[in-house]
């Protein structure tokens, strides 16, 4: 890392929800935001987080996330998702998350990833044939 992630910095992603997003359970229930989708734009969030910390040629890599997806948000809804560095212990760094829509907050929780080298990850993956 070109420089120890700080405490608090943080940034956000806005997405409107459309039906590639959502999940569907039939009438009488709408389609609302599904978790996958939500998950993919919370670790968004936090890999913009954590960009201006890192090196040429690093990445980051989520290792975990345990959110409670608290509100369903139905497709048109527009949603922010932030990510907000709680501490850096070397590589590993601790985000809590949140979501919000233009009603209520969707979720909350916390995010780990870890910073590698670009070259090295992709050394250790299986090449396809």
């Amino acid at each position: 890392m070109k420089e120890k992630p700080r405490a608090g910095a943080s940034a956000s992603t806005d997405f409107v929800v459309e039906t590639r997003h959502a999940i569907d359970f039939g009438p009488p229930v709408p389609a609302v935001l599904s978790t996958p989708s939500l998950v993919w734009h919370i670790e968004h969030a936090a890999i913009d987080a954590l960009k201006p910390f890192l090196a040429p040629g690093e990445i980051s890599l989520g290792t975990a996330i345990d959110i409670q997806h608290l509100a369903p948000t139905p497709i048109g809804a527009t949603v922010t998702c932030t990510a907000r560095i709680v501490r850096a212990e070397g590589a590993r760094v601790l985000f809590q998350v949140e979501a919000r829509d233009d009603r209520a907050p969707v979720a909350r929780g916390l995010h780990h990833r870890a910073v590698v080298n670009a070259d090295a990850f992709a050394k250790r993956l299986p090449h396809a044939s």
